[in-house]
């Protein structure tokens, strides 16, 4: 899933039906946070139920990155790397975070979580960073 080495994953949870303009807020916040670009991100991850929302589609194609969807499985193998727990989210994915385990897991082995989940409206947000060769 990784697109090289030291890329940055932008790990997205979202509700349904959720705005392009909304999901693209919290992202630029996260990316504001870090003092990061957005040409820095290399994919937007998500699980693989909402990897197809229509808002989330449409920002990727702005942007030009793919969106990578996570299988609950793999997010749930993030879990330990989550620095935050959402009891509604734990529940559903059986995983502490979406947005933390779906950028872990889509920035490799190795990767690191370098921005932990932060919420606006019906979108969260975390960054992680892949391995360096």
């Amino acid at each position: 899933m990784s697109r090289g080495s030291g890329m940055i994953a932008a790990g997205i949870g979202l509700r349904p039906g959720t705005d392009e303009k909304d999901i693209r807020a919290c992202l630029d916040l996260a990316l504001a946070r870090l003092d990061l670009a957005m040409d820095s991100i290399g994919c937007l991850a998500t699980a693989a139920a909402r990897a197809a929302e229509p808002g989330l589609t449409r920002l990727a194609m702005a942007l030009g990155v793919p969106v990578v969807a996570i299988p609950d499985e793999a997010l749930r193998g993030e879990d330990a790397g989550c620095a935050t727990r959402s009891t509604r989210v734990v529940a559903l994915y059986g995983v502490g975070s979406v947005a933390e385990a779906a950028a872990l897991a889509a920035a490799g082995p190795r990767a690191n979580l370098v921005l932990p989940r932060i919420s606006l409206g019906r979108v969260t947000c975390a960054l992680a960073r892949g391995a360096s060769s």
